[in-house]
């Protein structure tokens, strides 16, 4: 199960976190500027720093303090360097948000975030063991992410009591596969071609 997840986990994720030069985000970031990654084509859309700003705090927000009982790889230095004022992952974001986000965001920041994020999930995954993926995901893992503002109540509540195995792969590996989709119909509505 380990090395399955690790193999899906390097197509989510840039070459600099698992050496993957064909992955999913490799295909959306392809020469896109700076401008670009920050556009929102239409108003029923993200842009693509948003999208990347939001996988990587749900990974880091989920794989650390919920799941492992660690600290996130989000602190006060990141925060400062990302140029955001949020210690969420997004959820209940008004548009407006979206875009004010979208504009100032550091864009080379949210990359090596995102690359940042990757490592540590690897390094906490390469050493688990099968009873690492088993049981449920405990209200104190929940209570503490909830504490350091990743999310809202409401979303809190969706999580304890899940198998931790779902809730890994789905935080690591589905959420990021579908927002990289969204990606791309970004990318087609703004006119920036398919990234191949």
């Amino acid at each position: 199960m380990r090395d399955l997840f690790l193999a899906q986990h390097s197509a989510m994720h840039s070459a600099n976190v698992a050496g993957n030069k064909a992955s999913a985000v490799e295909r959306v970031l392809n020469g896109l500027s700076e401008e670009q990654l920050r556009v929102r084509p239409r108003e029923d859309l993200n842009s693509i720093a948003w999208i990347l700003w939001h996988v990587a705090r749900a990974e880091d927000i989920f794989l650390n303090p919920v799941l492992t009982g660690r600290s996130q790889v989000f602190d006060d230095a990141w925060m400062k360097k990302l140029n955001v004022t949020r210690k969420d992952f997004g959820i209940g974001m008004k548009s407006p948000e979206v875009s004010e986000l979208s504009r100032a965001i550091n864009v080379d920041a949210v990359r090596e975030y995102r690359d940042a994020v990757g490592k540590r999930t690897r390094e906490i995954i390469g050493g688990f063991q099968p009873g690492d993926w088993e049981g449920q995901v405990q209200q104190a893992g929940v209570d503490r992410a909830l504490a350091e503002g990743g999310f809202p109540a409401p979303v809190a509540q969706v999580f304890a009591g899940r198998p931790r195995a779902m809730v890994l792969s789905g935080l690591a590996l589905f959420h990021p596969a579908g927002h990289f989709g969204e990606a791309n119909t970004i990318r087609s509505a703004g006119g920036f071609g398919t990234g191949i």
